[in-house]
Formats: C-alpha cells, structure tokens, sequence
C-alpha cells in the first residue's frame, strides 16, 4: 500500500509549491516524472540531489529512475547555470560550417570546456545536437535568443556583452 502521506519539500522556498502544483496536477502518478522535473529545472535553474529525492519520493519512483531520467535528457542539467548561456549548435550543417572553430574559439576565450560555466559564474558555454536552424548554420542560441551565420569572432563580440 501507498503512503499519501507527502514528503516534505528540501526547503521552505515557495517555488516547491510550483513542482508541488505539477505533480499534484498528474495525481502524483510516476508518469510526471519528466514534467516534474522540468519544472524543478524551469524553478531553480538546474536539478540536485535533494530535487530529484522529492521528486522521486512525491511520485513513488525510485531515485535511481528520477537520477536516470535527469542524466538521459540533454535538457536537464545537474549544474547551476551561468548568469549568461551560450548554446552552440552541434549539428551536421552547423558543424559543417565553423561550429567547431567558434566552440574552440569560445573555451579557449573563458578558459571553460562546453558543458561548464566559468569561475565567475557569468557564463555556461553548453551544446546542442541540433537547434533545427540549419539554414542559419552556424546557429548559436544567447540567453534564449538564436542566432545564425556565425563567426567566431561574432560570437565572441555577442558573448564579450556579458562579461564587460
């Protein structure tokens, strides 16, 4: 038999209400787990242990299918995000046309790999398997806006607003 007795959120935050109204919502059926961990991302900007026990315990899954879920999914992150992100397209047109000469050009710049945020935690430089912008090759995408036909240099210049 089920416990309704409901885990108490890692924090008194009122944004677990959000995650809490999410899940509460599908009936706290396992099958909101991807819901409800997007919420948590779109809430706090990035998943931890803590979020994914919640989560997991609300919705009666194991922790090892909720760590799974977040680990599989390129869009979830396990990492706090940088003020600013900087996504570059990795796809076949893309990469065709410069994308792997602007990533280099950008993490050697900030000093950073994809995938990490600096020091300073102004930046995250991240990839992306394919932003559907092939006729803008190559397409990066600044704190949510696309851009195409780039350089890296122009990039460098969108990202340098950032840090100046």
């Amino acid at each position: 038999m089920i416990s309704t007795t409901r885990p108490k959120p890692p924090s008194t935050d009122n944004r677990w209400k959000l995650v809490d109204a999410t899940m509460r919502r599908h009936g706290y059926k396992s099958y909101a787990l991807i819901e409800a961990l997007h919420t948590v991302q779109e809430c706090f900007g990035f998943l931890d242990k803590e979020s994914l026990q919640f989560v997991a315990a609300c919705l009666h899954v194991p922790f090892s299918r909720a760590y799974g879920v977040a680990t599989f999914y390129h869009f979830f992150t396990m990492k706090p995000p940088g003020d600013h992100t900087c996504v570059i397209c990795l796809g076949t047109a893309c990469y065709i046309r410069g994308a792997a000469q602007m990533t280099e050009a950008l993490e050697k710049h900030y000093g950073i790999k994809t995938g990490q945020t600096t020091a300073d935690r102004k930046v995250s430089l991240l990839s992306a398997r394919c932003l559907g912008s092939c006729g803008l090759a190559p397409a990066a995408v600044f704190d949510g806006v696309i851009a195409g036909k780039l350089t890296p240099a122009a990039a460098l210049d969108k990202m340098k607003e950032w840090t100046s």
